[in-house]
């Protein structure tokens, strides 16, 4: 009588791993297709809870969280307005511009192409003409005058074909590039769909959030419901501190660009700029290489040393950046270790794409305040992180008074 709850109790156990098992393989799968779905929602999560304390001070001077939302779509749409305005009559007038000097420059490339071809040529003539003399030495050497005798010209060189020249190449690497733009504009469409997606999903979420966190109780067990509780609690505080800080970075970077490229390109392309880099600075470390190539193509469109003093002045904001925005301002809210944020970037846009990037950093917070509450409070509780920097320190076998 005793064995029969065990062998009754057993099988349900088994099913549950099989079960598992088959939903976990199942996901993997069908991860291709899930990921644009499961990017929306987190970005929505992430935008809500950035937003959130925001819209909490807004509701007692608009009369609840509909007002504010109201005011917060409003004023996003118009800034997103006047930005694209703003950025579309400058950007045009630099591509056409550019697409005019675009035979010169082609031209100034083909130059140099030229001459390599053409040593190549005479290069490779002389070296025959070596051989020949060398062959026609060692066949006299030998009693052979028969085999010294050329039989006929030796062809020229076909170094000179079209289909092999360096510019021939070139121009097939370029038609390949052009080619490409059928997979960018479907890969484009795809993050417009995304990013509608989450538009509409924060306006709803903002409005009434309490059903999207009441159903991550739903399905935590009841007496998990205290830690749940704690951890959104947790990131709900680090979340908006971390847009914050990104936001005062943004605007800081936007202005240091604005003020730089305003004596190079005026007013207007400099505001245009400044709004680019500012966008761009919430990509972390690529953010700042991207911004830096329309400011490129205004350069290119200048002609000049116009390009050289554009790079210059972009280096010198990198410099800023890393040395002097990013301490002050990023450090001092997370406390973010910047290795971890580059593998977390590599992850999220192998996960999900391009915008994956704009989760890598709050994601590395998040995994941190996980790793806390359910790992070290639990297996480390008595361990500080004086504990770990002495033990890291011993395990690189470095003494007290090696600074940091």
């Amino acid at each position: 009588m005793t064995d029969t709850p065990g062998k009754s109790a057993s099988p349900p156990a088994v099913y549950l791993f099989v079960m598992l098992g088959a939903a976990l393989f199942a996901f993997i799968q069908t991860f291709s297709l899930l990921s644009p779905i499961l990017l929306s929602f987190l970005l929505v999560l992430l935008i809500s809870l950035s937003l959130n304390p925001l819209i909490s001070r807004m509701r007692a001077f608009t009369g609840g969280r509909k007002g504010a939302t109201g005011l917060i779509v409003a004023a996003s749409v118009a800034f997103i307005a006047l930005t694209s305005w703003a950025f579309f009559g400058p950007m045009n007038d630099a591509v056409t511009k550019l697409s005019e000097q675009l035979p010169a420059y082609w031209e100034r490339l083909q130059k140099p192409l030229i001459k390599m071809e053409q040593k190549a040529v005479l290069s490779e003539e002389k070296l025959q003409a070596e051989v020949t003399t060398e062959i026609a030495q060692t066949a006299t050497e030998e009693g052979n005058p028969e085999a010294a005798r050329p039989a006929s010209k030796p062809a020229p060189p076909e170094t000179t074909k079209e289909p092999e020249s360096i510019r021939s190449r070139l121009s097939q690497m370029i038609q390949g590039v052009i080619g490409s733009f059928t997979a960018m504009a479907f890969n484009a469409a795809q993050i417009l769909i995304v990013l509608v997606t989450v538009f509409f999903g924060v306006i709803f979420t903002l409005m009434n959030p309490r059903p999207v966190f009441g159903a991550i109780f739903l399905i935590v067990p009841e007496r998990h419901h205290a830690k749940t509780l704690t951890i959104l609690q947790r990131v709900g505080s680090f979340v908006p501190t971390w847009a914050f800080a990104t936001l005062l970075a943004m605007l800081t970077v936007g202005l240091l660009v604005f003020l730089l490229m305003w004596p190079i390109f005026g007013f207007v392309d400099a505001l245009v700029l400044g709004m680019i880099a500012g966008v761009f600075e919430a990509i972390p470390y690529i953010g700042p290489m991207l911004s830096a190539v329309p400011a490129l193509l205004f350069a290119l469109a200048e002609g000049g040393m116009t390009p050289v003093w554009v790079l210059l002045a972009y280096f010198a904001v990198q410099v800023l950046e890393n040395n002097v925005i990013a301490p002050l301002i990023m450090a001092h809210s997370m406390k973010l270790h910047s290795v971890a944020v580059i593998f977390s970037m590599l992850l999220c846009v192998a996960a999900f794409g391009v915008l994956g990037v704009l989760f890598a950093a709050p994601l590395v917070g998040i995994v941190e305040i996980l790793h806390d509450e359910l790992f070290r409070k639990r297996f480390l509780p008595t361990v500080t992180d004086a504990d770990l920097d002495r033990l890291a320190r011993n395990a690189l076998r470095e003494k007290q008074s090696v600074s940091k």
